[in-house]
């Protein structure tokens, strides 16, 4: 297909989500806060296809199914599981778990709930307010005392208040990221603010069948196209080690487009 024939395919289809599109709630969501946003993803994760018309929950029930938000919600099942074993592999005093760019953080909410403020105190980090606020809002209808939210920068953390973390979480964030250096340099600063003993836990995209529909249709929460890089699990995992942790692996989710690796601390 020559550019120009393609510069029209993505006008069109642009155009068509800009109209036709908009009764789909989920659509809706994304052109409000960015289809890359912690609100997006919390959408996606309740999983209910909602819209105008009537034609609209049908064209949001397409978009849900569409695979890269069947990853996400695979995604988010493996981390959880992930995360149980965590805190099952640690007895004692309450497993300290930090997610840097949570969002509302809907998925940690059934941690916590599972285990109570005896064995889990979660803090969910995002700078996005809205994703903060709708967080916030759902723990306590959930009448969950043992997360936290607060405004904080994944690239330049603060140390918790409540004390170094045993866990820290950073799911959705690095495949956002372009720059290679970026990514090394988080795991470095990340790994700085671990308790002895603790893990890191990061998602990596290794492949994506949508990446051109992504990067000429969907805006992101900046208002700019949403550009993804996929890469390699075994690049993540070697600069995990760089960054000085011991034991690195991988698993994938079941759809096969992301992996979630554990990255634990050689102290």
């Amino acid at each position: 297909m020559t550019k120009p024939l393609r510069n029209l395919k993505w006008a069109v289809l642009r155009g068509l989500l800009r109209t036709v599109g908009r009764t789909s709630e989920g659509i809706r969501v994304g052109y409000r806060h960015g289809f890359d946003s912690g609100t997006m993803l919390d959408y996606v994760y309740v999983n209910r296809a909602r819209g105008a018309f009537g034609v609209g929950r049908l064209v949001d029930r397409v978009y849900l199914d569409a695979v890269g938000w069947r990853a996400i919600r695979a995604r988010r099942d493996l981390l959880q599981r992930v995360l149980r074993e965590q805190v099952d592999n640690r007895p004692g005093r309450p497993v300290r778990v930090l997610d840097v760019a949570a969002g509302p953080g809907r998925y940690l909410h059934d941690l916590a709930a599972a285990y109570g403020p005896e064995r889990v105190r979660v803090v969910c980090r995002d700078l996005a307010e809205a994703g903060l606020r709708q967080g916030e809002s759902l723990a306590r209808a959930r009448g969950l005392t043992n997360v936290s939210y607060e405004t904080g920068d994944a690239f330049d953390p603060e140390p918790p208040r409540a004390g170094a973390p045993d866990v820290i979480v950073v799911s959705g964030l690095y495949e956002l990221l372009l720059d290679d250096d970026t990514v090394r340099t988080s795991l470095k600063r990340l790994r700085g603010l671990l308790a002895p003993g603790g893990v890191l836990i990061c998602t990596t995209q290794t492949h994506h069948p949508q990446l051109d529909f992504i990067a000429n249709v969907l805006p992101n929460r900046e208002g700019r196209l949403w550009v993804m890089k996929c890469r390699n699990a075994a690049l993540t995992e070697g600069w995990a080690r760089e960054a000085g942790f011991g034991n690195v692996r991988s698993r994938r989710e079941e759809v096969g487009l992301f992996a979630v690796t554990v990255c634990a601390d050689r102290s």
